[in-house]
């Protein structure tokens, strides 16, 4: 056995390993901590609802993400912008109950945290108590410092994002961020104030995968990436992306591992001709 292979398919009750575990815990952000310290690379995965989480869950993926990407892949809307918190506690507590193993990341929607820390406590007490999230996620580096402090000095474990933050796309557009000198330079100082601050951990989304790369070195916390290259200590894909159910182009970070799209459309033609055809329900779908 490989150690790769190895890695996948030893708990992490009794090992080490992060991915692939059956452990009867949660992952914990220490477990996160360890990982890096290992070089232990990890999966990260959206999920929005029960049954999906359970999938994942059951697969090994150590980190589930209730990410107010919802917003584009669930709820209809155009952007994450709209996204409430209402809806995030909701989402995010149905993700807990479809899941034993994983660690639950849930996402602070845009205007429940940019007023300040004692506002975004107070948001991020709601998806930890109400929901049972495991920690929070929230966009921004140095000016999201002061929210990222006090959230971890009360008890409530962060994971930052940085680089492309979606809920700015009205401000930045959705285009690569750290190129050049000076905006290479910003990012830097991005990651590490939110390490500072105490974040376990930061997401870097669509950044150059040399800059990534240095990021990842610089900081003793672990990196995530989208879009920002293989060197990176993890890595987080939208599941509907990641799963073919997108409709429409994707970014050209995704890569399909399936066609979920193709395969449930065909079903549910394969199901309404059925109908249509007098063959379902056959003799044995029916009760007597």
């Amino acid at each position: 056995m490989t150690q790769l292979s190895a890695a996948r398919t030893t708990p992490s009750d009794g090992s080490k390993a992060l991915y692939g575990g059956k452990g009867t815990r949660r992952i914990t952000v220490r477990d996160i901590a360890l990982a890096k310290e290992r070089g232990e690379k990890w999966p990260m995965l959206t999920a929005y609802d029960s049954m999906t989480a359970s999938v994942f869950d059951d697969a090994g993926i150590p980190v589930l993400l209730v990410g107010d990407s919802a917003g584009n892949c669930h709820l209809g809307y155009e952007s994450t912008v709209p996204v409430t918190l209402d809806e995030m506690t909701m989402l995010s507590a149905a993700v807990v109950r479809g899941t034993q193993r994983a660690l639950i990341v849930a996402d602070l929607p845009f205007g429940s945290y940019q007023e300040g820390p004692v506002q975004a406590l107070r948001s991020a007490t709601r998806l930890i108590k109400e929901a049972g999230a495991g920690a929070v996620k929230l966009e921004g580096g140095e000016r999201s410092h002061e929210q990222i402090r006090l959230l971890v000095e009360s008890g409530i474990p962060v994971m930052a994002h940085i680089g492309l933050t979606p809920q700015s796309v009205n401000a930045m557009g959705y285009r690569v961020q750290g190129r050049g000198e000076e905006a290479a330079a910003q990012l830097l100082r991005d990651a590490k104030a939110v390490q500072d601050a105490g974040a376990f951990a930061v997401v870097l989304e669509l950044v150059p995968a040399e800059l990534a790369a240095e990021v990842t070195r610089t900081l003793h916390i672990p990196t995530v990436g989208i879009g920002a290259g293989a060197e990176t200590d993890a890595q987080v894909l939208v599941w509907t992306d990641m799963l073919g159910l997108t409709g429409g182009r994707v970014p050209k970070f995704v890569k399909k591992y399936a066609d979920l799209r193709a395969v449930i459309g065909d079903a549910a033609k394969e199901f309404a001709d059925d109908v249509v055809g007098g063959t379902f329900p056959a003799e044995e779908h029916s009760v007597h």
